[in-house]
């Protein structure tokens, strides 16, 4: 599985605080000693590939192993090379560059939901000091490695809506420019009068969550006929969680008690009415021992839109056969429900809820298979330039 690596200023061809991008010191990838007596010419002369030190050459293995190392040299060289070539390249994942820009824009993005988390974590009062220590790290290197996180997270979703074909480019750059677009649209709208949906105008942050919404959404449709949600699955998913599918194909039969709180009643009233409740054999009997006291019979359809029916279904729904609710206060009076029966139409149940919950099993597949994407990414950081960079710099 594939991971972060990081490259720091002991690599050569890395960018050091002040180097001229592309420059490297002497014995680099481009001169130096592997020029002047490496695997060239001066290993020849000394018994290498080319004469041996008694006269038969080096073993097919040892060939191949020095031919190992220099590809290896190589390879560490040429991602200092690649670092250099672009000083504001902080990072870089599968090949596609992080700017220091963008680091700084995640980085103050993500300063006050890391700040609440450092609070809560480690008991800290007031403002931030991002310098200083919390646990084994600074905060400021806790905010670092979260924005690096969620920047590979976030590359990963860019870089598939790139390849199903909904934006041009995952690069920091271009969501800039498509702000700047949005916000532009946006303005000229208003102008003519037109009706504007949401934000009139969008600062980074905002359009950053509302672009990365509305790729998300939009993948998770293209990609609905491949995640392969099937008829057995969310049959599956019904029968193992049937009483919550179930709710609003579900009728209730429950009894309702309602006990008046007489004027000028002790602040213990409604404690000892609950204890009543708990000591008789039903409903029924509480009402005929409690003065002024309604009890009434009826059935309820689970799934009604009013707020009231909503809360009922909340009730009856967490009730056994023949159980008694908690008391229910209201104003000038105490309620308590009875359940005496329930069914539930199957049919209708798993017809009202199978289209969610296929978008429920969607949502978990899709999950998963970005999980995946990131998982099998590469990340390449630039230690020195990301060490280089302090709150100030963001902004915090």
């Amino acid at each position: 599985m594939k991971g972060t690596s990081v490259k720091s200023t002991a690599h050569k061809g890395a960018v050091r605080k002040g180097a001229v991008p592309g420059n490297t010191r002497r014995g680099g990838a481009g001169q130096g000693r592997a020029g002047r007596g490496g695997a060239g010419r001066g290993s020849a002369r000394r018994g290498g590939i080319g004469q041996g030190g008694a006269g038969r050459g080096l073993s097919r293995r040892a060939v191949v192993l020095i031919a190992g190392v220099l590809a290896a040299l190589a390879a560490l060289v040429g991602t200092g090379v690649a670092f250099s070539s672009r000083p504001d390249r902080v990072a870089a994942i599968d090949g596609h560059p992080v700017t220091r820009d963008e680091l700084l824009f995640h980085l103050h993005r993500l300063a006050p939901t890391v700040q609440n988390e450092l609070r809560n974590r480690y008991h800290l009062q007031g403002s931030i000091d991002w310098s200083a220590k919390a646990g084994d790290r600074t905060a400021f290197q806790r905010l670092t490695q979260r924005a690096l996180d969620e920047i590979r997270r976030d590359k990963a979703t860019l870089l598939l809506a790139q390849d199903r074909g909904l934006i041009d480019s995952p690069d920091h750059s271009d969501f800039l420019a498509d702000l700047d677009a949005e916000n532009a649209r946006r303005a000229d709208a208003i102008a003519r009068g037109e009706v504007v949906y949401g934000l009139a105008e969008f600062s980074p942050e905002e359009y950053y969550s509302h672009r990365l919404t509305e790729l998300t959404t939009a993948l998770k449709q293209r990609l609905e006929p491949e995640l392969g949600v099937t008829e057995a699955e969310v049959r599956q998913a019904f029968d193992a969680d049937r009483e919550a599918w179930s709710a609003n194909a579900t009728t209730y039969t429950y009894t309702k008690l309602v006990v008046p709180v007489p004027d000028g009643a002790p602040a213990a009233y409604a404690e000892n009415l609950r204890r009543r409740v708990a000591e008789a054999d039903g409903l029924a009997e509480v009402a005929e021992r409690e003065p002024g006291a309604t009890l009434t019979t009826a059935t309820h359809q689970g799934g009604g839109p009013a707020a009231h029916d909503r809360d009922l279904t909340a009730v009856l729904g967490g009730l056994g056969q023949g159980q008694i609710s908690a008391p229910v206060p209201g104003t000038g009076q105490i309620t308590y429900y009875e359940l005496d029966g329930k069914t539930v139409d199957e049919r209708a149940a798993f017809a009202g809820y199978e289209r969610r919950i296929r978008q429920s099993l969607i949502e978990e597949k899709f999950t998963q298979f970005l999980q995946r994407r990131v998982d099998s990414s590469h990340m390449e950081v630039d230690a020195a330039a990301v060490d280089a960079i302090n709150a100030e710099d963001a902004r915090l």
